[in-house]
């Protein structure tokens, strides 16, 4: 009888350290024993697929060419790479006892097609499938040990890295920062998801092709409990050994605000506002914005029944460049931040010092949760705890000892918890200049919150504020040294740490 054979390699994936034999290694290998056994190869075939599961392409065209009798006879290297399910192996053997495939070559194993070669051709083919059954189950039990130890299974979300050396997620130091940021302008309750789209792109962090981050990708990382160092895995909540960005505190604060804004009633009106919450009416009322003839205008919303407001329109334009005039006056000179800066590190390497004070009733209570929740997972295992139960439970008792830690950690750190919002402080103020040069509206919103708070009105077409007390203070040190060329009266001698 002819033979003709096909050879066929295939290969799970292209990662070349993930399998003992790659694809050229296969091909080099069967080329020389076809060249041995003086075999007659009328194709080389190459699958780069996996054959765990019915489907692959290259594979089902060669059994059909089999079948319309183009060849009689497969080249291998193994059966495993023919077939690791129970579908495909059974082609293989059922073609064999029809007659379209009368040959099967491996180097590394024997076949005849006698009723003893069929047996054994079975048994190695159910051997394939025993492994990649086992495979899965090893790979599975590795993930839920990894779970156990509180390390997070899969990719980490942005504001961290797989680290490869260690097999962990660790914080990146750049991203977090802005993830923090992003959190902290969400929770203030004034921003839209597409103004945290913006703020992100701002600083560099898009989706993967470059394009903003959309609605649902933005509400997702703000509900993602990960970032207060949890972790959800197979539906259930599990403290992660991860550094948190973010607080508790303000991540409940953000899924309130996601609450909120869930509802349908919160949804009316989806036109842009880049200055919408920030303003209010002469007369008491909120600020709304409209488009008309392609232009954006700010006017009182007139809700009230027994006010008739007759506050004009203020076009955006003419809107953004009053603001940016209120800024430019609460701006902190290059030199006097400088100043600033260096006291502030001196003063905080002299406070840097370990405050351990704990109150004994919180610890308690952590103690406390503790064991419940080593009972509550004793009853599940138990059975005496359906699954729903133990989940909801678990995840109420995580998020409450989670807040007792922090308010642990903030009584440790009081000494020193002045230090970063007072940097912070002289930083914003430093760059209020370049904020008010450029066209962010968004940016310049963040920045006139911050300095006024409620206390902007819009008034016969002008924007009018009272500085919170800080700025304040700025303004009046600024127009009482203006005449100053070196300033000498920000603080007295023995620094600005709080009493």
């Amino acid at each position: 009888m002819e033979q003709k054979f096909f050879l066929y390699a295939r290969k799970s994936t292209d990662v070349e350290d993930k399998q003992v034999r790659s694809i050229e290694d296969q091909i080099t290998e069967l080329r020389a024993f076809a060249k041995l056994e003086k075999l007659e190869i009328i194709e080389e075939l190459i699958e780069k697929q996996s054959a765990k599961i019915p489907g692959r392409p290259i594979f089902n065209t060669m059994i059909a060419r089999i079948e319309q009798g183009e060849a009689n006879g497969i080249l291998s290297w193994n059966p495993d790479r023919l077939a690791r399910n129970s579908v495909d192996g059974g082609k293989i053997i059922y073609l064999v006892d029809c007659g379209h495939l009368s040959f099967l070559k491996f180097p590394t194993f024997w076949f005849e097609n006698t009723s003893q070669g069929k047996f054994m051709l079975n048994i190695a083919f159910g051997q394939s499938k025993y492994y990649i059954d086992s495979l899965s189950e090893n790979t599975k039990r590795g993930l839920r040990q990894k779970v156990r130890r509180g390390e997070y299974p899969s990719l980490a979300p942005i504001g961290y890295i797989n680290d490869s050396r260690t097999k962990t997620v660790v914080i990146d130091r750049k991203k977090s920062k802005i993830i923090k940021s992003a959190f902290e302008l969400y929770a203030q309750n004034n921003s839209r998801l597409e103004d945290i789209a913006n703020f992100l792109a701002q600083h560099s962090i898009v989706s993967r092709n470059g394009k903003y981050l959309t609605r649902d990708r933005i509400s997702f990382i703000l509900s993602n409990p990960f970032y207060v160092g949890f972790f959800k895995y197979a539906g259930e909540i599990h403290e992660g050994k991860h550094q948190p960005v973010v607080s508790k505190k303000i991540f409940d604060q953000v899924q309130e605000v996601l609450k909120q804004r869930s509802r349908p009633q919160d949804r009316k009106n989806s036109l842009p506002k880049a200055f919408g919450g920030l303003l209010r009416c002469s007369c008491g009322m909120g600020i709304t914005a409209e488009i008309q003839k392609g232009h954006t205008y700010y006017r009182c919303s007139r809700k009230s029944k027994t006010i008739n407001c007759t506050e004009p329109y203020i076009r955006q334009e003419k809107l953004d460049k009053q603001i940016s005039k209120l800024l430019q006056k609460f701006s902190l000179k290059k030199d006097w931040a400088e100043k600033l800066l260096e006291m502030l590190k001196k003063d905080k390497s002299e406070t840097a010092q370990s405050f351990t004070a704990f109150v004994q009733e919180t610890n308690d209570r952590i103690s406390t949760i503790k064991t419940k929740l080593q009972r509550l997972l004793d009853g599940y295992l138990e059975q005496d705890i359906e699954r729903e139960t133990y989940r909801n439970e678990k995840a109420k008792l995580m998020s409450e000892k989670k807040t007792l830690e922090e308010k642990t950690m903030n009584l440790e750190q009081k000494r020193t918890g002045w230090v970063e919002p007072m940097e912070n402080w002289i930083k914003e103020a430093a760059n209020l200049p370049q904020i008010a040069r450029e066209s962010n509206l968004f940016a310049k919103k963040v920045a006139a919150k911050e300095i006024f708070g409620s206390n902007l009105i819009l008034s016969a077409r002008e924007a009018r504020a009272t500085p919170q007390k800080q700025w304040r203070f700025l303004q009046i040190a600024e127009q009482k040294t203006a005449t100053i060329s070196e300033s000498l009266i920000l603080v007295g001698g023995e620094g600005f740490e709080p009493p």
